[in-house]
């Protein structure tokens, strides 16, 4: 039987899509009833002939990864497990939360994985727990490092990751992947795919850094070639194309049909609107949308390489293109 965290996620959903294609027994972990209910309509709408029967193989437990009892009677009769949960924050006062969901729920998964003697771990990490700097392009042999403009959760993932090289060590088969920015078929009221629905409105300014976008389905169909090969101890970046957020912008815009962004966002003008936010935090008791971590994140320039990944698994990413095509098409809300 297949153990899934996160099974609600962008990345989640596409991983329980693909896996129920097999005739294989699943069990998922999940918190929110909502998003269950959501992930229901996304069998449907990627296969209105098959997706209830397809989303009805799944066994599903409602549970905490912080409740290590609850967990490892979730996880007893599994053999291998997807642990693709995670808590994303780019809020300071957040960091505490991040390290307790992101470390210890890992940490737990581990733990009862050792237990109980599951086969193999697949944990999902993120580009952010490798680290490296704008003069390099990034590889997995890129050295992490805490720098003052280090994120809470880049912090938490790396530490998350510690504890599954420890879980090797100790006699647990565990491979990492560590995708960029994930664009899948989902709610774009959440994560990445918000910036499908800000882009929608029209947006006039465009910010100069530059990062890595990979396609949910790339992500999911490495992460079960792995756990199906014999491959184990190695992390694997997961990133497709490299870009500008400019160019990033420029392609969702043509394919929404809205004007593209023409004018270059300043520093200053982002810090000032940081500022306001923060401020009117105060009245509004709510999160501010742009934090100093999310301004360091618009400015920064990043690029990867995935070579190892395409290597060692003989595979190809879908382009920009047919990535940001399949985020609009799957569309859920």
């Amino acid at each position: 039987m297949i153990f899934v965290t996160g099974g609600t996620g962008i990345l989640g959903s596409q991983l329980l899509f693909d896996l129920c294609q097999d005739d294989i027994q699943i069990r998922a972990l999940y918190r929110s009833e909502p998003k269950r209910v959501q992930l229901q309509q996304f069998f449907q709408h990627f296969d209105p002939k098959n997706g209830m029967k397809r989303f009805e193989k799944i066994e599903w437990v409602q549970g905490d990864l912080l409740d290590i009892v609850s967990l490892e009677e979730f996880m007893i009769g599994c053999d291998v497990v997807y642990h693709c949960a995670a808590l994303v924050s780019f809020h300071k006062r957040d960091f505490n939360k991040l390290i307790k969901i992101n470390r210890e729920g890992t940490t737990n998964i581990v733990n009862v994985g050792l237990t109980i003697g599951i086969k193999k771990l697949c944990y999902v990490s993120s580009t952010a727990a490798i680290g490296g700097s704008e003069k390099a392009i990034v590889t997995e042999k890129t050295s992490w490092k805490n720098t003052p403009t280090t994120t809470g959760y880049s912090i938490s993932k790396y530490s998350a990751e510690k504890e599954v090289w420890r879980g090797f060590e100790e006699g647990l088969d565990a491979v990492i992947v560590n995708p960029c920015v994930i664009l899948g078929a989902g709610n774009w009221n959440d994560s990445s795919l918000t910036l499908l629905r800000t882009l929608g409105k029209g947006t006039k300014y465009y910010p100069p850094g530059a990062n890595a976008t990979v396609d949910a389905r790339d992500v999911s169909r490495i992460m079960i070639k792995l756990m199906k090969s014999d491959i184990k101890g190695e992390r694997y970046l997961c990133t497709g194309s490299n870009q500008s957020f400019k160019e990033l912008m420029d392609e969702v815009t043509k394919q929404l049909k809205v004007k593209p962004p023409r004018k270059l966002v300043k520093r200053w003008m982002v810090s000032f609107a940081r500022r306001v936010l923060g401020f009117l935090t105060f009245f509004t008791r709510k999160q501010p949308s742009i934090t100093k971590e999310t301004v360091n994140t618009l400015f920064s320039k990043r690029e990867y390489n995935n070579e190892k990944v395409k290597s060692d698994l003989n595979e190809e990413f879908y382009s920009l293109e047919e990535t940001v095509r399949f985020a609009i098409e799957g569309r859920l809300n």
